[in-house]
C-alpha cells in the first residue's frame, strides 16, 4: 500500500518548505494532518520540528557570548555553565532537554554535594538559555519547570550586639578597625569598603559617599566598577561617635591624595578578601564571637540596628543600597538618615564602645 505525506512538504509562514514529519496511510489522512499544520501556524503555535536539533554546547556559548554582562557577573556565569550544565547536556541537541531530564540534572548535582545556592543559580542560567531557545522558536516551551528549584531558603545569620562590634574591633589589627566598625554601622559591603576614597568621606556633613565597588576576578584582577544597581550609589550618614575613628584612621591609613583608597593591604596595596581574610578570622576568634559569622554578617548586624532606631523598610532599603522597591519609593532624607545615625550613636555609646575603642583624636583632618 502506499504511502502518502501531507503533500509532501508544508509551507511555514513565509519561512519556506520544511519536509513533513511523517508518512500517513492515504492521502486523505494526510490532507488532514496539513490542514491541522496550517491551523497552528495560522495560530502561530507550529514549530519546525528540527529546530530544536542545533547543538546544546554551540547555542550555550553563543548565548553567553551575546549576554550584555558585567565582567565578574560573565566569569561567574561561564564557571557554572561550564562546571555544573555542560557536562549533562553539552553533547545533545536543544530539543533533548525535557523536563525529567532536568528534574534528574539537578538532583545528581544536590546528591553529589554541590551546594544548594549553586545548583539554584545553575538552574536559572539553564531556564534563561532555554527561555532564549523559545523565544528564538527552537523548542516550543521552557523543559525547566520544576516548582523551587529556582530559589532555596537562605539561613538565618548571626547578628552580633553593639559591644560584640566593637570587641571585633578592639581584637583586630588597627589597620582594620574602622572597616569593621562602617561595616557594621552603615551596612556598606566589602567591596564598597574596598572603594573608598579620600573624597568619599565628609567629616563636616558625617557621610560616607557610595559611588563604586571593588570586583575582583578569578586571575586576581581588580577593578571597581559600579554598584549592583543605581540604588547602590548613596550617601550613607555615619555616628557621631564614629567621627574620631575615622580621623584617626584617615591620618595613619590611606593612600595618598584625594583618590587615594581609605583601606590599603598590609603591603600599601589594594585591601583584597584574601589579604584580610585572616586578621578578620582571628579578630573574630579573640572576641568569642560565632565561628560562623562572615564579615558580611556585619551588614546584616547594621541593618538590624538601623531597625531597632527606628528606621522604616524603605529607609532600611535605600541606606543598604537595595534596589527592589526602590523605584516605586521616595528617597529617604538626609535629615532622617541623620536621624537614624544619632540613634545608632546612642546606641554605641549605650555599649560604651565609644569610650572604650576610640582612638585619640589626631591632629590630620579631612
Amino acid at each position: 500500500m502506499p504511502k502518502y505525506t501531507n503533500a509532501d512538504r508544508i509551507t511555514a509562514g513565509g519561512n519556506g518548505q520544511h519536509p513533513a514529519e511523517k508518512t500517513y496511510p492515504s492521502k486523505t489522512d494526510a490532507q488532514i494532518a496539513l490542514t491541522q499544520v496550517e491551523a497552528d501556524i495560522t495560530r502561530g503555535q507550529w514549530s519546525d520540528p528540527d529546530a530544536g536539533a542545533l547543538n546544546f554546547g554551540d547555542y550555550a556559548t553563543v548565548w553567553l557570548r551575546d549576554r550584555k554582562l558585567a565582567d565578574r557577573t560573565r566569569e561567574r556565569n561561564e564557571s557554572v555553565i561550564r562546571l555544573h550544565i555542560v557536562p549533562t547536556f553539552a553533547a545533545g541537541s536543544i530539543a533533548d532537554v525535557s523536563t525529567a531530564r532536568v528534574r534528574s540534572w539537578r538532583g545528581k548535582l544536590l546528591a553529589t554535594g554541590v551546594g544548594e545556592p549553586t545548583v539554584v543559580k545553575a538552574y536559572q542560567l539553564l531556564r534563561a538559555l532555554l527561555n532564549t531557545a523559545v523565544d528564538d522558536e527552537l523548542i516550543r516551551r521552557n523543559p525547566c519547570r520544576i516548582k523551587g528549584a529556582d530559589r532555596y531558603d537562605v539561613p538565618e545569620r548571626p547578628v552580633l550586639t553593639v559591644a560584640e562590634v566593637f570587641g571585633i574591633a578592639d581584637a583586630i589589627g588597627p589597620r582594620y578597625r574602622l572597616l569593621v566598625l562602617l561595616a557594621a554601622f552603615t551596612t556598606l559591603r566589602f567591596g564598597e569598603l574596598a572603594a573608598l576614597r579620600r573624597k568619599d568621606i565628609d567629616l563636616s556633613g558625617r557621610v560616607v559617599v557610595v559611588r563604586r565597588a571593588q570586583a575582583e576576578l578569578q586571575n586576581g584582577r581588580l577593578f571597581d566598577k559600579a554598584p549592583k544597581s543605581a540604588a547602590g550609589v548613596r550617601a550613607v550618614s555615619v555616628p557621631a561617635e564614629l567621627v574620631d575613628e575615622i580621623r584617626h584612621h584617615l591620618a595613619q591609613y590611606p593612600g595618598p591624595g584625594q583618590e587615594g583608597h581609605v583601606f590599603v593591604g598590609p603591603q600599601g596595596g589594594q585591601l583584597r578578601r584574601s589579604n584580610f581574610r585572616d586578621d578578620w578570622i582571628k579578630a573574630r576568634k579573640a572576641a568569642g564571637v560565632a565561628a560562623e559569622l562572615h564579615f558580611h554578617d556585619l551588614r546584616h548586624t547594621g541593618n538590624t540596628l538601623a531597625s531597632a532606631a527606628g528606621a522604616s523598610t524603605r529607609e532600611l532599603m535605600t541606606r543598604m543600597g537595595h534596589s527592589s522597591s526602590r523605584a516605586a519609593l521616595m528617597h529617604m532624607t538626609s535629615d532622617r538618615d541623620r536621624a537614624i545615625a544619632d540613634r545608632l550613636g546612642s546606641m554605641i555609646r549605650g555599649a560604651g564602645g565609644a569610650a572604650s575603642g576610640s582612638p585619640e583624636e589626631a591632629s590630620a583632618d579631612t
